[in-house]
């Protein structure tokens, strides 16, 4: 059986250990077999990109070409979203880290289940911790309501900035929620360009981040 995450372990503040425990993290995750999606998966979905990026995407869980893959985002919508990036934001994914809610496939794409959710959170949160990004976005309503804490779709989330959980330095993450790629190809011109205005705000929230030297909040308007 899986060891379970530790919820009160220090993150290392060291480059190379912060390599070395993330290292560590994947390797159990791979084992992991805490609930039922295990039994169907050809392999666990992770994560990919930058561990010390300073974005970080989260959708909801793996297709079936991420499953034979072993990487998140890499049928259509992954295509989409790369896409938008470059667009967007003049970023491609190796600058960012990838991750999903749930890191094996549900059967039949079907939606991740609550007590699959909860089983999958640590490894999430523990991604989250380690890599420390300033921004997140949330692709969706699992992964919004999820790191939200929040009943509401994404539809009335989206449009603004939230703050999240704190850095290791102290200053909070912002979290930008947006749809998911998978919805914008089946939903066409208008959940489109409320990802790409989604994506630009990212990147503003980002810049102020930075040039600030902390997470403050930006003002992004309304929710739409």
């Amino acid at each position: 059986m899986v060891a379970p995450v530790a919820d009160d372990s220090p993150v290392p503040a060291d480059r190379a250990e912060r390599a070395a425990a993330f290292a560590e993290l994947r390797d159990r995750a791979l084992e992991c077999r805490r609930c039922r999606l295990a039994e169907g998966r050809t392999q666990v979905v992770f994560g990919s990109g930058d561990p010390d990026a300073d974005l970080m995407f989260v959708g909801e869980g793996p297709g079936a070409e991420e499953d034979r893959q072993g990487l998140p985002f890499v049928g259509r919508s992954g295509q989409l979203l790369d896409r938008l990036m470059a667009e967007e934001m003049d970023l491609t994914r190796d600058r960012a880290y990838i991750a999903n809610v749930v890191k094996c496939r549900p059967p039949d794409n079907r939606d991740p289940k609550p007590d699959e959710i909860e089983a999958c959170r640590p490894w999430l949160e523990a991604q989250v911790d380690l890599i420390g990004p300033k921004v997140i976005v949330t692709l969706g309503n699992f992964s919004s309501r999820l790191l939200l804490d929040t009943r509401e779709g994404i539809t009335r989330l989206r449009g603004s900035v939230y703050p999240y959980r704190d850095r290791p330095d102290g200053t909070p993450v912002q979290l930008v929620p947006t749809f998911h790629p998978a919805a914008v190809l089946r939903g066409g011109g208008e959940p489109m360009a409320g990802m790409r205005a989604d994506l630009v705000r990212a990147k503003q929230t980002l810049g102020t981040a930075a040039s600030a030297g902390t997470g403050a909040s930006v003002d992004a308007g309304g929710s739409a």
